[in-house]
């Protein structure tokens, strides 16, 4: 009935955001079951277990026997499951977050994405060396893979030691001693806060992946009922570098990704769920040495501050070697240009209180626990960008472009 209704143009959607500021606005009694046919969620945040499927031809027949070690940028690869004997042709596995020094498999991965040659290197097992460079568009098969991706909610870090620790949940060393405080999760607009029971996703729903359609292939790995994850592929010709990149923590790098999931209203209890805010989503707090909880709050208090940051060049100092232009995560702010690229900015507020002179202005604000307010200084999912994903599929159900499909439910 809703596919019809996509395609006589009917349909009635509502992204995420939009159904909850009505939910806000309105009271949740004003929403009816007869009212809304479609709600599409999105999520944005780093997504460590991501690989990408690659192959493509790299030399004449007969030019090597086997690639026994394959370089992608300087990223290794892993050559195989399939044999590439003689063919000149490459079967690789990459995962996102492997890396040469800070440049990781997520920046490779827009890299393709954006239309960029990349260099490849390989060495066979008789002893030679290929060397060449390749576009996406010189790749036949490219698939992106999500194997725990869009988790339902994730976790709020703290440090409880005196020491400062590396950890990839922190763009720079997290204090210790209770000082900061970082986060992941899209709250109220999160697919799987938004069908909790997976009563409408399940093995074959058509999602969108950093902006290409795809679909749900299972639930990820370490997925539990209470804590569930998704696993999904999409072909990467059709993605948009927008949604997706390289996030350089203070462990190394790790890799972005964006998914968009339409949860179609199929019954009152759907609907219920749908209309949960923030302030009713949990996160739980942990001690980011054993994850051991030290306390509990909401998306409500994360969610509350500027979801952007903004930088004005008249405040800045000049520094010598500009702590932002370094230790930005997504390399989005170049002091040459002092300027924000917003196409690579993930939102995370760091830049805010890396620089001294004040130039970034953005409030990530702070949460209470116990007796202590514990400041915000990394967001680890873009609460924009998500949205941005949710409004691209809901346009798309509109023109008639993506329709849903019957997925087989999950055993």
């Amino acid at each position: 009935m809703i596919n019809r209704r996509i395609m006589d143009g009917s349909v009635r959607v509502m992204s995420a955001d939009e159904f909850c500021n009505l939910v806000r606005e309105e009271g949740r009694d004003a929403i009816t079951f007869d009212d809304i046919d479609v709600v599409t969620c999105g999520t944005r945040g780093i997504m460590s277990g991501t690989m990408a499927i690659l192959s493509f031809h790299v030399s004449r027949p007969d030019t090597f026997v086997r690639a026994i070690d394959v370089r992608l940028n300087g990223i290794p690869a892993f050559p195989g499951p399939c044999p590439n004997e003689r063919l000149g042709v490459l079967d690789l596995v990459v995962y996102g977050t492997a890396h040469n020094g800070d440049y990781g498999g997520g920046d490779l991965f827009r890299d393709l994405v954006d239309g960029h040659s990349i260099t490849v290197e390989i060495t066979s097992s008789d002893g030679k060396q290929i060397d060449t460079t390749i576009r996406l568009d010189e790749i036949p098969f490219a698939r992106m893979v999500g194997v725990r991706n869009a988790f339902k909610n994730y976790m709020a870090f703290v440090n409880t030691k005196e020491c400062e620790v590396s950890s990839i949940f922190s763009t720079l060393p997290l204090k210790g001693s209770l000082k900061e405080l970082t986060f992941s999760g899209c709250g109220e607009i999160n697919p799987l806060e938004n069908d909790p029971h997976l009563d409408t996703i399940g093995i074959g729903t058509r999602i969108l992946m950093n902006g290409a359609e795809g679909f749900v292939e299972g639930v990820g790995t370490r997925s539990t009922w209470e804590k569930p994850n998704l696993s999904g592929f999409a072909d990467m010709h059709d993605m948009n570098p927008i949604y997706m990149g390289g996030f350089k923590t203070s462990a190394g790098p790790e890799v972005i990704n964006s998914w968009a999931i339409p949860i179609p209203v199929l019954n009152e209890q759907i609907l219920e769920n749908l209309k949960k805010l923030n302030h009713e989503i949990p996160l739980k707090v942990v001690d980011v040495h054993g994850r051991i909880p030290i306390g509990e709050i909401t998306y409500a208090d994360v969610w509350n501050q500027d979801l952007s940051t903004t930088f004005d060049p008249d405040a800045c100092i000049d520094c010598e070697k500009c702590p932002v232009d370094e230790f930005c995560p997504t390399h989005a702010f170049s002091i040459a240009l002092k300027q924000i690229d917003r196409n690579r900015c993930f939102n995370c507020g760091s830049c805010s209180l890396i620089c001294t002179a004040g130039a970034f202005s953005g409030d990530n604000g702070s949460v209470r626990i116990g007796s202590r307010d514990i400041p915000i200084v990394c967001r680890q999912s873009d609460l924009c960008g998500g949205v941005k994903i949710a409004k691209e599929l809901k346009k798309r159900i509109m023109d008639g472009s993506f329709l849903l499909n019957e997925p087989v439910p999950f055993r």
